[in-house]
């Protein structure tokens, strides 16, 4: 038996070895592997292969499934190493064999469980297990970032990033970027102030520090009332709340911004709010802010701007650009040029009724009078609540077309006096959410990003999709439903065409990969957060699994 252990033990040794800068570079090359957050650093979501086609899916099974030990949510996407998956949730990391999943080793996850009550949606983990040079990057709940070996699971170091008790959380995975570990905050809700950290992966020492709220006197500090509300920018929000995309050719990280604090901007003296709700190019090396675009200055909706920035190449005007796509919570589908930052497009692709139009010379919305009507102390129904729900989009280059999942909600909310106390909620409204009677709660789409044109979508009548989505070659979209169904989708016309039922929601990204030249996808299924819960967890049971599919042979 000793014998048979150690060769066991041997073989998975040799799964996890170092992994380099050039493979996280090469992310999608190599289908062995998938070493990087949405699939790549442009974070396309999008895979170019085709085993698993629109004729084969129907042989599509399960292979194996993992437990995850966890009640609170499933947020992660799979790292795939060296026929290794890597695993993250809030209680644990697990290293799990791909062709058997059966579990390497699993490492629990060490915090202080007061921090439970400052991350009111609970443990997750926005993001996959991030890998480098033999080490497993993550963060925990009680805002620590913490490095594994990847062979044992055993820390190697562990830095603290801030206090939970004023407020910060710990739910978004590091991202490794030209040798940097760049580490976001979380806690947008509640006295904080955001920021990014610059780390060294082999030591924990912290090489920089960029707030995405100016101090009195830096550039932006004017959009903030210093002086009549001295302490306002110190606790006014733009949290970082997932990792970002890169571009290596000009060297920019692209990082969204969440919603202002206090929501209500009498507070902030209805001031622009620098850089809250905005998308950041950023230096990786040093933390320098290169250019900035603000998507609702004065933020007052929680219209964060936090949803990843996928970077793909459009022909616009008749010319190639480099091009930065986003899909907003505020319900606008942004085309911005990444080497300047300056708006191309930006077209609705959700109801919305908070902005006439986003005007294409300034960058800034044209407000209707829903605001006004707030500030004068008005109940109003603000579309969209979300335009997505923290959820991935894909974009296929060869079709062209971004993918989403939809929500059709209203916020109906009303402004309510504040009262600052470190450590706890910071929105200044009183709140409910809506869906109009008669009509869809969501949809999966297909939009042309230039023309904001919808070349098809299906409705979700029962519940939304918070999951991600996943294009791939095989004309297939993968995604998930919080009723526990992962599916895919014909990429053509957005017709089911393949489901299967899995024992909690799907609220996760799912990837797709090659081991030994076969085809697998995979996906965590396991509500968790506060919008899929309160969305869904009256009817769908909680419990954390990680599922692996593959065609059965003819």
């Amino acid at each position: 038996m000793k014998k048979v252990l150690t060769a066991l033990l041997c073989s998975w040794c040799g799964f996890g070895s170092a992994q380099t800068a050039g493979e996280l570079l090469n992310d999608g090359k190599n289908t062995e592997n998938v070493t990087t957050f949405g699939m790549g650093y442009d974070l396309k979501m999008y895979s170019p292969l085709k085993q698993i086609s629109k004729s084969s899916v129907r042989r599509l099974v399960p292979i194996w499934s993992f437990s995850l030990a966890n009640d609170m949510g499933e947020h992660s996407q799979p790292t795939i190493y060296n026929g290794v998956m890597y695993v993250v949730n809030g209680s644990w990391t697990f290293a799990i064999d791909v062709a058997t999943g059966r579990q390497i080793w699993r490492t629990p996850v060490q915090y202080e469980r007061a921090a439970l009550r400052v991350g009111t949606a609970g443990a997750i983990m926005r993001g996959p297990a991030t890998i480098y040079n033999g080490k497993l990057f993550r963060q925990t709940v009680d805002a620590h970032v913490v490095a594994l070996d990847m062979k044992t699971g055993k820390e190697i170091w562990k830095e603290k990033f801030a206090d939970f008790k004023e407020g910060y959380i710990g739910v978004i995975a590091p991202i490794i970027v030209n040798g940097v570990l760049i580490s976001g905050m979380a806690g947008g809700d509640r006295t904080t102030r955001g920021f990014l950290d610059g780390y060294d992966p082999e030591t924990g020492k912290r090489l920089w520090r960029t707030y995405t709220i100016p101090a009195p006197g830096e550039r932006g500090s004017e959009t903030w009332p210093n002086k009549e509300l001295s302490d306002a920018w110190k606790y006014g929000g733009a949290a970082t709340w997932q990792a970002g995309s890169y571009d290596p050719q000009l060297d920019l990280y692209y990082i969204g911004t969440g919603n202002a604090e206090p929501y209500n901007p009498v507070y902030r003296k209805g001031m622009d709010s620098l850089y809250c709700a905005s998308i950041l190019a950023i230096r990786p090396r040093t933390g320098e802010m290169v250019w900035y675009y603000q998507t609702v200055p004065n933020d007052s909706f929680d219209f964060d701007a936090s949803a990843e920035s996928v970077l793909a190449e459009l022909v616009v005007d008749g010319e190639m650009r480099k091009v930065l796509i986003n899909a907003h919570k505020n319900g606008f589908l942004y085309v911005l040029d990444r080497t300047d930052g300056k708006l191309i497009a930006a077209n609705p692709f959700v109801k919305q009724n908070w902005a006439k139009r986003i005007d294409l010379k300034t960058g800034r919305p044209v407000l209707t009078d829903l605001l006004n009507r707030a500030m004068k102390g008005e109940t109003v129904a603000v579309f969209p609540a979300r335009g997505t729900n923290a959820a991935l989009i894909a974009f296929n280059p060869k079709t062209g077309l971004v993918y989403l999942n939809s929500w059709n909600q209203a916020r109906v909310m009303k402004y309510v006096d504040f009262k600052f106390v470190l450590g706890t909620g910071s929105t200044g409204i009183e709140s409910s959410f809506d869906t109009p009677k008669g009509e869809p709660i969501g949809y999966h789409a297909a939009i042309e990003p230039l023309t904001g044109n919808v070349v098809w979508q299906t409705p979700l009548t029962d519940l939304p999709s918070s999951a991600g989505m996943l294009a791939t070659d095989g004309g297939l979209l993968f995604t998930g439903l919080l009723t526990g169904e992962v599916i895919a989708l014909d990429q053509d016309n957005g017709k089911r065409l393949w489901q299967f039922k899995t024992g909690s929601s799907i609220v996760a990204p799912p990837i797709t990969y090659t081991h030994k030249g076969r085809q697998y996808v995979s996906v965590l299924s396991g509500i968790g957060g506060s919008v899929p819960t309160r969305t869904a967890g009256k009817e769908v049971p909680a419990g954390g699994s990680v599922w692996t599919f593959a065609l059965m042979p003819e």
